[in-house]
């Protein structure tokens, strides 16, 4: 690896950044509006039906201009390139990085090692299609000849998180007399809450796991097993009511899934970045193959402009950057996502998976340890559910916490005034954080002195704001693309891997041992530290008495 590599915060656009900030960061977004008219017409971007509007960030043209600079000097573009010409740029696990090959197009052709790989992303595509729409329609029938009304999806990670947040999202969508539900913690209870009142006999079950060794989803797979055979009794009725995205055909076999039912996916699909393989069955059960396909679509426009489109005006980059700025050099250590849309109520926790674990990484792709922060918290609720619960630290708090408020212009259940209700909360918000109010402003209200600084808002709080017509299958591609591609760039300026996950290995390496230890008799010595030991003596006493 090069020098270039490890030294980040040496070079020129950064130290002309942290220049940039030290001056930059005490303007108030007050007086920038002030000075600048227009502010809120220039710094925005219109493409692939987004409108983002970034004007309310602690920024001027030359904080933009700077950080074009370090995109550039960082080689986002010829990373960009790399991508999608199929380059391993997941250099831990020597993989390719190709989510952008499962949206492309049947004429498009993308090389992994020399094959190219969008024929085989189609295959799977059509194999989805026919199954999606036989069990929508009836024709595919459970053991006993009934058809199926109750589909649960068994995965954990990206094998939930995307297709639990893709069904939300596009419920409006969904047929609704098929029942899907999501069973991911191996906590017992997800998965005798998902069961307690279905009927085996109109249940599909989806099992999501690549190597079918997953041990949450395959725990949960098995108590399937054992759930739906108190009904059936027989054995062969699992191919009926079991089938798999997978790519272990002997385990899956093994289990009693017919393989002309496991679809398959490839190493070069990262977990997190799957809900558009054949991770999403649950999801085109749910909305169709058309509608899917749509969803596929959205994420391809995306896709071509994030690849074509100029830094200074491409969605992705410009978000990227701007929460590298707010993380590097105003300091901000979360990022609040606040869609005020219901139907949007798990984007957040599908994005904590997306970012956290993409860029929560010590270490640069050479293997150096970093010295600078890297990804920050990502976490967020629906608006307006929000304000009435954690507004009061962002407006008012000692943190500074920068806020993407997604929105979309027309309801899909439109009701009354609510819609226009929503959305004027979403623009109020934004214009609070940003301009705040002065105590002389709460004073000349009529408030008491001794009161107004208890209702005095500093304001100068950064967010942007992401808006879209309306929430359809496309525009949730457009959405996630969006942020997929923002992750890498954040990943590409901070040196770093963004599409590996060794931070998720030593707890579960810890806990395959400790599990023996917690089921062995109680007076075997478990061998840990002195508060392990101790929390597993104290469990199996738990366990002893739940026994008798």
């Amino acid at each position: 690896m090069t020098e270039a590599l490890t030294s980040l915060i040496e070079s020129e656009a950064w130290k002309a950044l942290e220049a940039h900030a030290a001056t930059a960061r005490t303007l108030h977004l007050r007086d920038l509006f002030a000075q600048d008219p227009t502010r809120g017409e220039r710094l925005r971007v219109e493409a692939a039906g987004i409108y983002f509007d970034y004007s309310k960030n602690r920024i001027t043209d030359e904080t933009i201009l700077l950080l074009l600079k370090l995109a550039e000097q960082s080689g986002l573009r010829s990373r960009i390139e790399a991508m999608f010409n199929g380059d391993k740029i997941n250099v831990t696990e020597k993989r390719a990085v190709l989510h952008v090959a499962l949206r492309a197009p049947k004429e498009e052709a993308i090389l992994v090692d020399g094959t190219d790989v969008v024929p085989l992303v189609h295959a799977v595509l059509d194999k989805m299609a026919g199954f999606s729409n036989r069990v929508r329609s009836g024709e595919w029938k459970g053991y006993t000849g009934k058809p199926i009304r109750n589909v649960i999806n068994i995965g954990i990670g990206g094998s939930d998180l995307g297709p639990v947040m893709a069904y939300e999202a596009l419920r409006h969508y969904s047929q609704r007399d098929l029942n899907f539900r999501f069973v991911s913690n191996v906590d017992g209870t997800d998965f005798a809450e998902a069961t307690r009142d279905l009927d085996a006999e109109e249940t599909l079950f989806i099992i999501s796991s690549k190597t079918f060794t997953t041990l949450e989803t395959m725990t949960n797979a098995h108590s399937a097993r054992v759930w739906a055979l108190e009904t059936l009794k027989h054995s062969a009725a699992i191919a009926r009511h079991f089938v798999a995205v997978s790519t272990n055909a002997e385990e899956v076999e093994k289990f009693g899934i017919d393989t002309a039912n496991m679809f398959e996916f490839w190493d070069w699909v990262g977990g997190r970045y799957s809900m558009d393989s054949a991770i999403g069955l649950s999801t085109m059960l749910a909305i169709g193959p058309e509608n899917f396909h749509a969803m596929l679509a959205g994420f391809h426009e995306m896709d071509v402009h994030f690849r074509t489109a100029p830094f200074e005006h491409n969605l992705p980059v410009l978000l990227g950057l701007l929460a590298i700025y707010n993380n590097n050099f105003l300091g901000a250590q979360t990022v609040a996502v606040l869609p005020y849309e219901q139907y949007l109520k798990r984007f957040p926790a599908y994005l904590q998976q997306l970012t956290m674990e993409s860029n929560g990484k010590h270490v640069t792709l050479d293997g150096v340890k970093v010295d600078y922060q890297t990804g920050p918290i990502y976490w967020g609720e629906p608006g307006t559910n929000g304000q009435h619960s954690f507004y009061q630290l962002i407006h008012q708090g000692t943190r500074l916490i920068p806020c993407d408020f997604i929105a979309f212009g027309q309801a899909l259940n439109p009701i009354g005034r609510h819609h226009d209700i929503l959305l004027a909360n979403v623009f109020a918000q934004a214009e609070a954080l940003a301009f705040g109010k002065t105590t002389q402003e709460v004073e000349a209200d009529g408030t008491p002195s001794w009161l107004a600084p208890h209702r005095t808002f500093e304001g100068n709080r950064p967010s942007n704001t992401i808006l879209l017509e309306k929430l359809t299958p496309a525009a949730l591609g457009k959405l996630v693309a969006l942020y997929e591609h923002s992750v890498f760039t954040q990943g590409v300026i901070w040196k770093i891997d963004s599409f590996d996950q060794w931070g998720v290995e030593l707890g579960k390496v810890l806990a395959q041992r400790i599990i023996p230890e917690l089921e062995s008799k109680p007076d075997s010595k478990p061998g840990h530290d002195s508060s392990t030991n101790a929390l597993i003596k104290h469990y199996r006493s738990f366990r002893k008495d739940a026994a008798k």
